[in-house]
């Protein structure tokens, strides 16, 4: 049976992760996915009760769901947040133009990411384009069968020794990931290979050049999610950071059934640069969304707002660096999270002297530990890596700001933050198992 609900569980995940490659793309979806399990938006309630379910997405880049607790929300959630942002390149907003008989798109990289890893891939388009009076086109090529792809081309090797003395970060330089999208002329005699691009966007999708400046389109790997390995153990696809933690944690949300605490799972938008932006965690459109479930529950007060926050506990449900023995130098053996372990809980992030790092608490672990075993999840405890390698960090810091216990919890990853990253199918299942618990748990009255 655990077999079965495991393989289910990674079957679903798979769809998500190669369905919703964009923070906007997840939005619609999990809108969709949600309001097919009983979510209905704010505005369609005219009073909350226990269990009644709320969807609200924020700017079609952002979203949280709610789940309605016996207890009033002053005493605060159980919240899983998550981010559905991932390294990628972004198309600039005057971006196509002709070089010796090529077209291509500039773009302008999303994220850390090693630069060399995006040559020589096959990339797909994705994204929105927004005219000024208001249409919205939606943009998605390179994922069908039939469609065409596109690519960053790469020197070749046989005249390229002076390319290879260069460092890493310099082998491809940023201004140099241009995409390229056509060669083919038109009858125009200047430029006609440009202007035979313009003249497949007008016919195909009634796009001007100057509708570029009001767009966002994402440059992203164009393969579907797939097992990896030959025992299928694993999955390999494009924004595991952090879209593993997201889609997990919201197919908890959706299997949860009653709760006495509310329950909350936030996806976020912007982690990747800060955490900044009207849709990242620093914005304060989930405090706004609180109060505002306060007001409709218990009538307006500023105060309990504070409370609900302050007494919610939260998991920063975000992925951690998986142990990889190829590159053990980086790595503290014991501190390590170890791909088919479970979920990886990880106390503290940040660099160096934990810069930038929630540093959960040892009560709230505790608890935690007592949460997990009782659920009968298998997890761990890590750091990204040495002390003084590198580092990163989550939103945890942000939300711990209201004095919520926070800590950070997710699934390793192998090569992560390049195009093609991997997971082990056990955690992935592990941290959906954790995160059900975690939201379902009940305190002792």
């Amino acid at each position: 049976m655990e077999e079965k609900n495991l393989d289910q569980v990674c079957d679903t995940y798979k769809q998500y992760l190669s369905q919703a490659k964009t923070e906007r793309e997840c939005v619609s979806l999990l809108v969709k996915l949600a309001k097919e399990n009983g979510y209905r938006e704010l505005d369609e309630y005219k009073e909350l009760k226990p269990n009644d379910k709320i969807v609200i997405p924020y700017m079609n880049k952002c979203i949280a769901l709610f789940q309605v607790g016996k207890q009033p929300l002053e005493k605060g959630m159980n919240i899983l947040g998550a981010h559905i942002d991932s390294p990628r390149l972004d198309v600039k907003q005057n971006p196509l133009y002709e070089n010796e008989g090529f077209a291509y798109l500039d773009t302008h990289y999303y994220g850390g990411i090693k630069k060399y890893q995006w040559v020589t891939q096959p990339l797909a388009i994705h994204g929105v384009v927004v005219k000024k009076d208001g249409q919205k086109v939606e943009i998605q090529i390179g994922e069908k069968e039939d469609d065409p792809v596109f690519v960053i081309t790469d020197l070749l090797v046989h005249l390229s020794s002076s390319q290879l003395n260069k460092s890493a970060s310099m082998v491809i330089e940023g201004e140099n990931l241009d995409v390229l999208i056509g060669n083919q002329a038109s009858e125009a005699e200047k430029e006609a290979v440009k202007a035979n691009i313009l003249q497949l966007l007008k016919s195909n999708y009634n796009i001007e050049e100057d509708d570029f400046v009001s767009a966002e389109l994402e440059i992203v790997p164009a393969m579907k999610a797939r097992d990896c390995g030959l025992d299928r153990s694993m999955i390999i696809g494009y924004g595991q950071d952090d879209r593993v933690c997201a889609f997990t944690s919201f197919m908890a949300m959706m299997d949860v059934k009653e709760v006495d605490r509310w329950s909350c799972t936030l996806l976020v938008d912007k982690e990747e640069i800060g955490s900044v932006g009207a849709t990242g965690m620093q914005s304060r459109f989930f405090e706004n969304m609180v109060a505002e479930l306060v007001a409709r529950t218990q009538g307006e007060s500023e105060l309990k707002v504070r409370r609900a926050l302050a007494n919610s506990r939260m998991l920063s449900s975000d992925v951690s660096a998986g142990y990889d023995p190829l590159y053990a130098d980086v790595f503290e053996k014991r501190s390590s999270a170890f791909l088919s372990k479970g979920i990886a809980f990880n106390k503290y992030t940040g660099s160096r002297g934990k810069s930038g790092s929630n540093d959960a608490n040892a009560e709230y672990i505790g608890w935690l530990r007592n949460v997990m075993d009782q659920a009968d999840v298998s997890y761990q405890f890590a750091e990204l890596g040495k002390v003084d390698a590198g580092g990163g960090g989550t939103i945890a810091y942000i939300m711990a700001k209201y004095g919520m216990q926070v800590i950070d919890s997710g699934v390793a990853v192998l090569s992560m933050h390049s195009p093609y990253e991997v997971t082990s199918k056990v955690d992935v299942y592990e941290a959906y198992k954790a995160y059900r618990a975690f939201l379902s748990w009940e305190d002792e009255k």
